[in-house]
C-alpha cells in the first residue's frame, strides 16, 4: 500500500478507470453478441439495423485507448463480413433456383490475327561527360 498521498490518489483514480474501461469492454462484446444472436435466427434486416450502434461503441471505445484501433477494425470487418454472408443465405430458401439443362458450346477458333510490325527501338546516343581531369587537360593544350 502506497505511503505518500499521490501514490494513494493514483490507485483510487486507477481502480475507477479499470472499472469503467471493463463496462465499455463489456458493452461492446454485448452489442456484438447481439448482432451474432439475431444473425444466427435469421434476422439480418434487424442486424443491419443494429449494425450502426455496435461500430460506434466499437469505435468510441477505440478512440479512449480501451481497444487497439485494429483489433477495432477486425471486430467491424468479421460483422460485417458475417452479416453479408447470412445476407444471401436467408434469401436462398425463399426462391429455390432451378438448374439449367447443361448446353455443350462447340469451340470455334479465334480468328489468327497478325500482330502489327513492332518499330525498333531507337537508341538514344550521348555524348560521355568530360571528366575534370580531361577538361583541365583540354584547356591546357
Amino acid at each position: 500500500m502506497p505511503n505518500i498521498k499521490s501514490a494513494k490518489k493514483r490507485v483510487i483514480v486507477n481502480q475507477k478507470k479499470t472499472e469503467q474501461n471493463k463496462n465499455i469492454r463489456s458493452e461492446v462484446k454485448t452489442e456484438i453478441k447481439k448482432v451474432e444472436a439475431l444473425i444466427k435466427e435469421n434476422k439480418i434486416e434487424e442486424a443491419k439495423a443494429l449494425l450502426p450502434k455496435a461500430f460506434a461503441l466499437i469505435d468510441s471505445a477505440a478512440s479512449k485507448n480501451i481497444l487497439h484501433a485494429n483489433n477495432a477494425a477486425n471486430k467491424k470487418a468479421r460483422l460485417a463480413k458475417k452479416i453479408d454472408a447470412a445476407a444471401p443465405a436467408a434469401k436462398a430458401p425463399a426462391a429455390p433456383v432451378k438448374k439449367a439443362a447443361k448446353v455443350e458450346k462447340e469451340e470455334t477458333p479465334a480468328p489468327a490475327v497478325e500482330a502489327p510490325a513492332e518499330e525498333p527501338v531507337k537508341k538514344t546516343t550521348r555524348k560521355p561527360r568530360a571528366k575534370k581531369a580531361d577538361a583541365e587537360d583540354a584547356k591546357a593544350e
